[in-house]
């Protein structure tokens, strides 16, 4: 896939600017952080950089993946937000369309994943080794066809949101990785980051910033 890597060129858009912080919104196709060669040197963070050069990078979202992505602006902030990070403080929660009907209207995964050596970059449950990832999931709609979800990660596995909707039998729609057949037929990979909550480095205020899912 790397060999045809065509990124969007849509205009940087920032959903939330201040001192400490800077929040945008990554579109479709674009990776967050430079890929090993020239040809995957275009990513979120450079063009960041090149509009705001102190900006740190703090999380990724995968290459396919839209929506809310926060990067720091101080050493501090880096250091608050990475820990709220790794402690789990944060609380994200994604759109997905996904294949078929989901008839409950929640549910909760759980299946540890642990990388897919052979075919890496892609993930796998293993229950011998993989690393606890839990996922809570809503319905916001279905049709017969599809089913749109609102994803909320409790852990932040690579992966995490497509492993796991696809081992419940419901991929996410064009996901290169884990659809196939006609559910791999659409434009991009239908999952969105949709809202981000976090504590504010300068004070621990609450925030939380949205953006629209694009589908």
């Amino acid at each position: 896939m790397d060999d045809t890597y065509a990124p969007p060129q849509d205009p940087l858009v920032v959903l939330h600017h201040d001192h400490e912080v800077l929040l945008v919104d990554k579109p479709s196709g674009l990776l967050s952080v430079p890929g090993k060669g020239p040809h995957l040197a275009d990513c979120l963070i450079a063009r960041v950089q090149a509009v705001f050069p102190e900006a740190l990078l703090v999380h990724r979202l995968d290459r396919d993946t839209s929506g809310v992505m926060i990067f720091a602006l101080t050493p501090h902030a880096q250091r608050h937000l990475g820990l709220q990070f790794e402690k789990r403080q944060t609380k994200k929660t994604y759109v997905a369309r996904v294949w078929g009907r989901i008839e409950e209207r929640t549910g909760t995964v759980d299946l540890p994943l642990i990388v897919d050596w052979p075919n890496r970059p892609l993930q796998m449950v293993d229950h011998e080794n993989g690393k606890q990832a839990i996922t809570d999931w809503r319905v916001v709609r279905s049709t017969e066809e599809e089913t749109r979800v609102r994803l909320m990660p409790r852990t932040g596995r690579s992966h995490q949101l497509r492993v796991h909707m696809r081992e419940i039998g419901h991929p996410i729609l064009g996901d290169p990785f884990y659809a196939s057949g006609p559910a791999r037929d659409f434009p991009r990979l239908m999952l969105h980051s949709e809202t981000l909550q976090f504590r504010h480095p300068d004070g621990g205020q609450g925030t939380r910033i949205t953006a629209k899912a694009p589908f």
